[in-house]
């Protein structure tokens, strides 16, 4: 059996996919990020994750800039099975 970990998608890599595991935070954030097309199960595209700069995904064909601890909260799986 193949355990998937979870790590935050502040630490995932430029040019890496994940899947949206979770959000750990508060309602209004999950309610934002849902709004931009980030729930449950999503794949995104880490774009950019450079410092400095912005921390940059591609979620659903639309690029979005997130800020480092709204992406420190925003929970994926490394493994896209």
């Amino acid at each position: 059996m193949n355990k998937v970990s979870q790590i935050p998608l502040s630490s995932v890599p430029t040019g890496q996919r994940v899947r949206l595991a979770n959000i750990d935070a508060g309602q209004g954030l999950k309610s934002r990020l849902a709004a931009m097309g980030m729930v449950p199960n999503t794949e995104i595209l880490v774009v950019s994750n450079g410092s400095p700069g912005p921390f940059v995904v591609a979620v659903k064909g639309c690029r979005i800039a997130l800020g480092r601890g709204m992406a420190r909260k925003v929970m994926v799986k490394t493994s896209l099975s």
